[in-house]
């Protein structure tokens, strides 16, 4: 049985959601976070203590959001949600499986750092920042202009990777999606599949509906006190 290990309001949510929309079963274990880090007991399984970690088989015990998806795809998956050399659309896939932690997240993370360090707005560093993010959100947003899902005409991998960082992280790195109008059609998209409902009631009821939105939603601190 495939166990995963599930960090409350967390990018793991991606593997949870992965596995609903696959139809595999799985042994889901969930773990609150201590007060925001990762708890003891996922230190306890990797030595990072970053989720998602998954087991398998025993003898297997992997992280890293990509390299989970990738595995279940292949292993418990059939190979489905993930394009094949040679099919159409196979380069987007492999682009936008990887744009977004490879470049969106990180890119919202450094204007996090920066105004958390009480930044200038007006120093030449925080407006490089801002500047690259408008600029990741409007390619997104023209991409998606064009085309349903990433990949192209089909629901892939890809778009369980970056619907998290549009969702969910906006609880952690609030920012507003209002001014990109396909983006915020592609997440009412993503969010009314049948497996996202599973997923957000088994793994993250609580996550308010307003990470669906384009308004900035209240950062995590805030509402998880109610």
């Amino acid at each position: 049985m495939l166990t995963v290990h599930h960090l409350r309001v967390s990018q793991s949510e991606r593997v949870v959601y992965l596995c609903e929309e696959l139809g595999i079963p799985y042994d889901l274990r969930l773990h609150k976070r201590n007060p925001i880090f990762s708890p003891p007991e996922l230190y306890e399984l990797h030595p990072l203590g970053a989720a998602p970690i998954i087991q398998d088989g025993g003898d297997l015990t992997l992280a890293e959001s990509v390299a989970c998806v990738e595995y279940i795809c292949h292993v418990h998956g059939g190979g489905r949600l993930y394009k094949k050399p040679g099919e159409k659309g196979y380069a987007d896939f492999l682009y936008w499986l990887h744009f977004a932690n490879g470049t969106l997240q990180p890119g919202m993370s450094r204007l996090n750092v920066l105004r958390a360090a009480k930044a200038a707005p007006d120093s030449d560093g925080f407006k490089f920042a801002q500047r690259r993010q408008e600029g990741y959100f409007k390619h997104l947003d023209d991409r998606l202009g064009k085309v349903e899902w990433l990949a192209g005409e089909e629901f892939t991998a890809a778009d369980v990777m970056v619907l998290f960082t549009l969702t969910t992280m906006r609880t952690l790195v609030p920012f507003d999606l209002s001014g990109y109008k396909n983006i915020l059609a592609y997440v009412k998209r993503c969010s009314e599949r049948e497996a996202y409902r599973r997923y957000k009631e088994k793994a993250d009821p609580d996550v308010p509906e307003e990470v669906f939105g384009g308004p900035a939603p209240k950062h995590f601190f805030e509402w998880r006190k109610h």
